[in-house]
């Protein structure tokens, strides 16, 4: 009797040469995940107008306006994961575009800041939602030895997302009035869901794992169909076994998971790494424009400084992706330590533009590139089996710093502290963070075996083999 044909989706993926199927679904996840950064941007455009009319009444409306939306994702990602892991990554993605998108889209008829914060609210729950799924998709279908530097491309969506508003703001809120930023951020995420729904795949492992537990002919079918669109030329006959190796198969997930095997300690070094630099990033964005304006730079100077940081920070993703493909977590300690200096130089440096332009650009590479960096290597610290729940709850996790970063900024500059001893108080989550994050390669080094990520299975399968 002829033995049945086997085929491994991992060992087929990794030893693939990077073609048009990588690069579409990049490009497509791209501008998914630029919904988000557009999200960031479009409030404050948008705030001075609705001010104006009454909307928001004082400063401190502001504030819980833009925090709204990052204590959701706080919520939204761990519940995202979940959904991600049990029903899979492509179904996470088009309901969280459909929650941005509608919850968005119902701003621009908002009447009341409390209307306001509860849209931002429920539409904060959809993008939290969506970045732990669009991530580990791109992870599971990147080879191995790419999949940091594909994660990050396809995450620079996030920047250029940012710059959208502005350009809205500029050209139709003249003739449209503020309610054309929303109607155009709630409605790019819904075209997004129809893309996502019409071209964008399910993860391949994802599917094999889940039908090795249920058996089921229509997610057979997917697998086939998956199968053909990444290699045209693979013959499936009808009793084909596939498999995913390196991957364990769980009957269910508990966030108690995220700690065993090995991931002990790594889970909560990675989720503190994510607090320290997601919270001095965001005390570094909500209060540098009032922070210059207060030092008498003037406004062009405050918009070009602004640009600067963001600019950088693209640049310092791209320039990590590559490093951690091939060293894993030790480029983004390496990184933090370089932050520390870098960040608290920038009150120094505003005695000279040119100076603070430069400490700016690479303030934005160090901290955004930062993001970038940890954003990939949660999709790669974790196993298939729970992947976008690792992702989700690191998110959720380090939207506290992001949160209380808004807040802290607000707080810190009521005390009018001089501008290096303002700047010297930022940089001292990047020091915890330096700490937390030699911690974390120590730790990682030590229990599997070596620095890299890409170029090795994930971290609970390399455990598992050692412990054999």
């Amino acid at each position: 009797m002829a033995q049945a044909q086997t085929i491994d989706v991992s060992t087929l993926i990794d030893n693939r040469k990077l073609d048009a199927f990588n690069w579409g679904l990049v490009i497509l996840s791209f501008f998914v995940i630029l919904s988000d950064g557009f999200d960031i941007g479009a409030i404050a455009i948008a705030a001075p107008e609705l001010r104006k009319i009454g909307v928001i009444s004082s400063p401190s409306d502001i504030g819980w306006v833009l925090s709204a939306s990052l204590w959701a994702i706080l919520i939204g990602s761990p519940i995202g994961g979940f959904i991600g892991d049990r029903y899979g990554r492509r179904v996470a993605i088009i309901l969280s575009c459909l929650i941005f998108g509608i919850f968005t889209l119902t701003i621009a008829w908002a009447t009341s800041v409390n209307e306001l914060i509860a849209m931002r609210f429920l539409a904060g729950v959809g993008i939290g939602g969506l970045l732990p799924n669009i991530i580990a998709l791109n992870a599971e279908f990147a080879p191995k030895r790419y999949r940091a530097t594909l994660v990050i491309l396809m995450f620079c969506g996030i920047t250029f997302g940012g710059a959208v508003p502005g350009v809205v703001g500029a050209t139709l809120m003249p003739s449209y009035g503020w309610p054309i930023i929303f109607w155009i951020g709630g409605i790019t995420p819904l075209v997004m869901a129809v893309l996502v729904r019409l071209f964008m795949p399910e993860s391949l492992k994802f599917l094999v794992l889940r039908e090795n537990r249920a058996k089921s002919p229509r997610i057979r079918q997917q697998i086939e169909k998956s199968l053909a669109r990444l290699n045209r030329g693979i013959a499936v006959e009808p009793n084909t076994n596939f498999v995913a190796s390196g991957e364990t198969q769980y009957g269910g997930f508990s966030p108690t998971r995220l700690f065993k095997n090995g991931l002990g300690w790594i889970t909560p070094l990675l989720w503190l790494c994510f607090i320290c630099n997601l919270l001095s990033f965001y005390f570094i964005t909500s209060g540098l424009p009032s922070v210059m304006t207060n030092a008498g730079i003037p406004a062009t100077e405050t918009y070009l400084g602004v640009t600067l940081f963001q600019i950088g920070g693209t640049l310092g993703g791209l320039t990590l992706s590559r490093p951690i493909d091939l060293k894993g977590l030790l480029p983004v300690a390496i990184l933090f330590a370089i932050a520390i200096p870098i960040v608290g130089l920038i009150g120094f440096a505003a005695t000279s533009m040119t100076w603070l332009w430069i400490d700016l650009f690479l303030a934005g590479f160090c901290s955004l590139g930062l993001q970038f960096g940890l954003n990939a290597s949660s999709a790669l610290i974790y196993p298939t089996a729970f992947r976008s729940n690792g992702s989700g709850w690191a998110f959720g996790i380090g939207r506290f710093g992001s949160a209380f970063g808004s807040y802290l900024g607000g707080a810190v500059l009521a005390l009018h502290l001089p501008l290096p001893n303002l700047y010297m108080l930022v940089a001292i989550p990047y020091v915890v963070g330096t700490v937390a994050a030699i911690a974390l390669v120590a730790v990682y080094r030590r229990r599997f075996g070596g620095f890299g990520l890409g170029l090795r299975d994930t971290a609970e399968a390399t455990a598992a083999a050692r412990s054999r």
